[in-house]
Order: structure tokens, then C-alpha cells, then sequence
């Protein structure tokens, strides 16, 4: 399929990233279209999801235009090549892997590697980042991206792992550009039991939050 295209008007209407982990192939075009309707704009499928790069290639085909898709738990240049043929639009990092992050711009593809101290954050900014990924974000909190953003203040920073929706203001007041949220946004109750309405007004919630946090 090649490289998938990635809007930052998409991104920045609504910076939540969305990850995906475990789910069911046969539930992912329902949750895309819960998604979509939300008014969330950005999604990750994480590579050890079974059938990712399946899942990957058909939302990049049927939700190219309207919702940036992209691959996370990229740890290789295997899997990122992998990714970027199956239509990925931007590349998500667990750590700070060099090479993936090189490979990544080189091939045109946003990409948002996983960092946690103030040097690793930086390193990943040179090195290329579009955003850099504060993982994991439960552990450190919102004072410390306001602590990293003083002597950084240019550098894009997306705090994720273990933000709820009651979360989400405290983040962006301290200065996150963008987050990224896993298991808080797709709980299993709602998600066992298929209830996509109800699943869209929980992804409300994290866009409302967002909205009204300044």
C-alpha cells in the first residue's frame, strides 16, 4: 500500500491519540466509526495487536481522508518498514530507539517516540521527533511536563500511560501539546460488551475535556 498520509489540521483539532492494544479485528470498524463521530482525529494500533498490520492497511484505506491511522510499539526497523507499507501514517516508539526515528523522517512519517528524562526528551526532539511521547506519564504527572516545558519550551511533548478523562485538563494546562491515552479511553466493560453509543459518549467526554481545559 506505500506510506499513508498524515494531516496536522486532523492532529491539531483534536491532539488525543488514541492506542490501541488487543482489539479484535472484527470490532475495529465499528470503534473507528464511534471514533470518528466523537470528533477524535488521531489512532494507534500497537504492533503486538494480532493482525495489526491488517487493521492498519484497511482503516488507512476506508478512514485515510477523515482520521490519521498510524502504528505504535514500533521497536524495530523491520516493523517500522512493516508499518509504513501498510499505509501508517505517523510511527509511535515505546523508547527512545534512534535508528527507528531516523529511519522514520527519512521516510517522510511523522513519528512520536516514547522518552522519560529531560535528556532522552531532548535527544528525541533532535533526533527528529514530531512529538515526544512522556512514557509513562502516570508516574511523573502533570507537574513534571510543566517542569520539563521551562527549560523546553518549544518542544512538542505528549504525555501518555494511565490519563483518565478527569486528567486530561490538568495535562494540557501544564503544558502537554498532545496526549496519548490507551486502556482510560477504551474501557474493557464498554468495549467487551460492543456498546458503541455508549463508547462514543466516553470519547466525548475526553474531547469535551480537552476542549475546555484553557
Amino acid at each position: 500500500m506505500g506510506v499513508g498520509t498524515f494531516s496536522e489540521v486532523l492532529f491539531q483539532r483534536l491532539p488525543i491519540v488514541g492506542v490501541v492494544r488487543h482489539l479484535p479485528a472484527a470490532d475495529w470498524p465499528a470503534l473507528l466509526e464511534a471514533y470518528q463521530r466523537s470528533g477524535l482525529t488521531t489512532i494507534e494500533v500497537t504492533l503486538n495487536t494480532s493482525g495489526a498490520l491488517g487493521m492498519i492497511r484497511w482503516a488507512a484505506d476506508r478512514f485515510g481522508d477523515s482520521l490519521n491511522i498510524g502504528a505504535g510499539t514500533v521497536c524495530t526497523l523491520e516493523e517500522l518498514h512493516l508499518a509504513a507499507e501498510a499505509g501508517a501514517g505517523f510511527i509511535v516508539t515505546p523508547v527512545l530507539t534512534r535508528d527507528v526515528i531516523v529511519a522514520a523522517k527519512r521516510l517522510g512519517l511523522p513519528v512520536f517516540p516514547g522518552a522519560f528524562t529531560p535528556t532522552e526528551i531532548r535527544e528525541a526532539w533532535v533526533l527528529g521527533a514530531s512529538r515526544v511521547k512522556v512514557f509513562p506519564a502516570a508516574q511523573l504527572g502533570p507537574a513534571y511536563i510543566k517542569a520539563v516545558k521551562a527549560p523546553f519550551p518549544d518542544i512538542r511533548l505528549m504525555p501518555t500511560g494511565g490519563i483518565g478523562s478527569g486528567d486530561v485538563a490538568a495535562y494540557r494546562r501544564a503544558g502537554a501539546d498532545a496526549l496519548g491515552i490507551g486502556s482510560p479511553l477504551f474501557p474493557d466493560d464498554l468495549m467487551s460488551r460492543g456498546d458503541w453509543g455508549a463508547l462514543q459518549q466516553h470519547f466525548e467526554r475526553f474531547v469535551n475535556n480537552w476542549n475546555t481545559a484553557l
